[in-house]
């Protein structure tokens, strides 16, 4: 049966257990969750869950204080004998000496602890959740990347070791290698460890067996780590489309919970490492709300709006300045039109028969003086160099 004792529980929080004689190893703990039992002590039992530790307070020790002895001992032979787990005084709270009784005789152990009753039992959920929550064991390699839990997943071989290996080099944690704990703790979240026997080993390859906390030290290790992200590594296949944006997440299920994951093509030359690396902080980024793909889409997308609203101001440019030559053309045609028309009306009866005869003419005359007057100047030269 799934569960834990209440040795476990007496060990792990330091309780003082006041009834020593009874054995706690086979008393097991199955529900995640603890009581208060103020109705019960007014003799209400209706749903009463006697899988869950009873914490008793200040409200619950004051009541007590107000009942009888008679209703004492039928309420408290009532409660110890659906054999709850246990009853936990907090503030260092006395048991009343009849309910220890009744706990002695029906084997129920009584602890007691200085906590306050709202951190005790806030704290006895957290813990009895993550010991009791529902858990699967997978092939695969946890590591703590700047505070980022990365499960490496992939084929035996392929390489998964060899990169967490080189991370922690890099400064990062092994949580797990080969062999991952996971603990649903919640409906959204899983928490990842190693088990004991393999803790803080390293399975190598043609080297064997490493001791990362002896080799690196007690920093380059770590327990237990909240999942956030899965790398699946596989064989490059070139048949396969792979993302190359990063627009749409892609998600992986375990224990009903999804986790994000990304899946990478193993080439050689790829450094894993910086890989995974650069995965683990890229993931961080978008939990802050940044997200580098849907960045690069904004600033194309207003760049193909500037583009178009570019273009059609040159096209309304375009057709401003086809409107002015049309606008020209048309005037021009008009103005010569005009100026076709009044030629055409000109009589030419009415101009003088030697109209014009004059001005050609005296551009006759003035045409022949330049002829002699080069002439003389080239007979000039020629008796001049006959005198030489």
């Amino acid at each position: 049966m799934q569960g834990v004792t209440v040795t476990q529980l007496i060990a792990s929080h330091h309780f003082k257990n006041l009834t020593p004689e009874i054995d706690t190893d086979p008393i097991i703990i199955a529900a995640p969750d603890v009581n208060r039992p103020a109705l019960p002590l007014t003799g209400f039992f209706a749903h009463f869950d006697n899988e869950r530790l009873q914490v008793i307070g200040n409200v619950e020790a004051e009541y007590i204080g107000l009942m009888s002895e008679g209703e004492k001992e039928r309420i408290f032979d009532q409660i110890c004998r659906f054999r709850v787990p246990g009853f936990i005084f907090a503030r260092n709270l006395r048991p009343d000496p009849v309910l220890l009784k009744k706990c002695k005789e029906y084997g129920v152990p009584v602890m007691v602890t200085p906590q306050p009753t709202a951190d005790l039992t806030s704290e006895l959920i957290r813990w009895l959740k993550a010991k009791l929550a529902p858990h699967i064991s997978i092939h695969g390699v946890l590591v703590d990347v700047y505070g980022e839990g990365v499960l490496i997943l992939g084929d035996s071989g392929v390489g998964k070791s060899e990169a967490a290996l080189e991370l922690i080099k890099r400064g990062h944690r092994l949580v797990a290698d080969d062999v991952v704990e996971l603990r649903k703790v919640s409906e959204v979240s899983l928490i990842g460890r190693a088990p004991d026997i393999i803790k803080h080993f390293i399975e190598l390859r043609g080297i064997g067996i490493i001791d990362v906390k002896a080799l690196f030290g007690a920093e380059s290790v770590k327990d237990v780590q909240t999942i956030d992200l899965v790398i699946k590594l596989e064989e490059w296949d070139q048949n396969k489309d792979y993302d190359r944006l990063g627009m749409e997440d892609q998600y992986t299920e375990f224990l009903g919970v999804r986790l994000i994951c990304s899946t990478l093509p193993i080439r050689p030359g790829r450094n894993l490492a910086i890989i995974c690396e650069t995965a683990a902080v890229n993931h961080r980024q978008k939990k802050m709300g940044y997200n580098a793909a849907k960045e690069l889409y904004k600033r194309v997308s207003e760049n193909m709006v500037k583009s178009a609203e570019q273009n059609e101001l040159e096209r309304h440019e375009e057709e401003i300045v086809a409107e002015r030559r049309k606008i020209g053309e048309e005037m021009n045609l008009q103005v010569k039109e005009k100026i076709m028309g009044h030629l055409a009306t000109i009589d030419v009866t009415d101009v003088p028969e030697h109209y014009g005869e004059f001005e050609r003419n005296m551009c006759r005359a003035e045409s022949d003086s330049a002829d002699m007057d080069q002439l003389n100047t080239n007979q000039e030269q020629d008796q001049e160099a006959g005198h030489v």
